[in-house]
């Protein structure tokens, strides 16, 4: 006996999976239906369907006659998220075909979790902040130590060959030796060439890495030489693309506002108060290496949107 219900959502399991939803808010949802083997097509993130059609080996169709209320409402109800029905075989699964979607699930999972980071961070203390708060005076009119509303990231390497070097450099509030102001200068993140993140400054708090942008400009540093030795690094830009991803998800920021330290001029968000300072940039990542950057952080899945 099939019931369908009196009307749109009025079935019980679908009550209490709304509930579910609401309180939890999953970033993606799979509803597992049967026998039409196909990945159904939703408004949701293409992209994710297309990475479990992949995965599982089913082909990623419409069904117009398909009346999906509550993937419908999930999808509309909370913008960000995505779900999706998947019409698996008739019958129970063989073992492989377990092993398929369960690999299809898994590799959801990964593309929207956020990436681990090793928190590691400097002295960042009262005399510092209050070096920052002046700081942020001088160049940008706002006496302020905090990092309010981000709304660019910037792409940086260290020239360095190893983390260590950075994190030393980073932890000393002494003058820098281009501008020769305080506070010492310093980064949010730095991604290693094994691909570990490490979490020097929290987001909330301005970092020096960016004339110009330091007063809403997330800064993420990468272990290496050159733009190439980082974009060559398979594990390395992985990190670096999850991490900004996440980061965009999180503050909501625009992809054309991931930026390079070379293009932190053409910014819109550009302030600097110091004449001297105002065509100031560095060669780091400019915008014919961004560009690919771009691209490939647009092929990932949307990021997460803030809770």
């Amino acid at each position: 006996m099939y019931e369908s219900g009196s009307g749109p959502a009025s079935e019980a399991e679908t009550r209490v999976m709304q509930s579910f939803i609401e309180r939890e808010q999953p970033r993606v949802t799979v509803w597992y239906h049967q026998a039409l083997r196909i990945v159904v097509k939703s408004t949701g993130d293409a992209k994710l369907e297309r990475l479990y059609s992949a995965r599982s080996g089913l082909p990623r169709r419409s069904l117009p006659r398909y009346h999906g209320t509550a993937i419908s409402w999930q999808n509309n109800a909370f913008p960000g998220d995505t779900a999706f029905v998947v019409e698996l075989p008739g019958g129970a699964l063989p073992p492989t075909g377990v092993r398929r979607h369960a690999g299809a699930v898994l590799a959801l999972a990964r593309a929207v979790a956020p990436p681990h980071e090793v928190r590691k961070p400097i002295p960042y203390g009262p005399e510092r902040r209050a070096d920052m708060a002046d700081y942020a005076q001088r160049h940008y009119g706002i006496h302020d130590f905090r990092l309010r509303d981000p709304k660019v990231i910037v792409e940086h390497y260290t020239a360095t060959s190893s983390f260590a070097p950075v994190f030393d450099y980073f932890s000393r509030n002494v003058p820098d030796p281009e501008l020769n102001e305080l506070p010492g200068v310093c980064s949010h993140y730095v991604i290693d060439r094994d691909g570990t993140i490490y979490r020097l400054v929290p987001t909330s708090i301005m970092c020096r890495h960016t004339v110009g942008l330091n007063w809403t400009a997330i800064g993420i540093e990468h272990v290496g030489q050159s733009d190439a030795q980082v974009m060559e690094n398979r594990r390395q830009l992985a990190s670096s693309l999850r991490l900004t991803r996440a980061l965009q998800g999180r503050f909501g920021i625009a992809t054309r506002n991931v930026i390079g330290h070379n293009e932190n001029r053409d910014s819109p968000f550009h302030r600097e108060r110091v004449a001297r300072l105002r065509t100031q940039t560095h060669a780091d990542f400019p915008k014919a290496v961004m560009d690919g950057y771009r691209r490939r952080l647009d092929a990932l899945p949307a990021p997460a949107s803030l809770r």
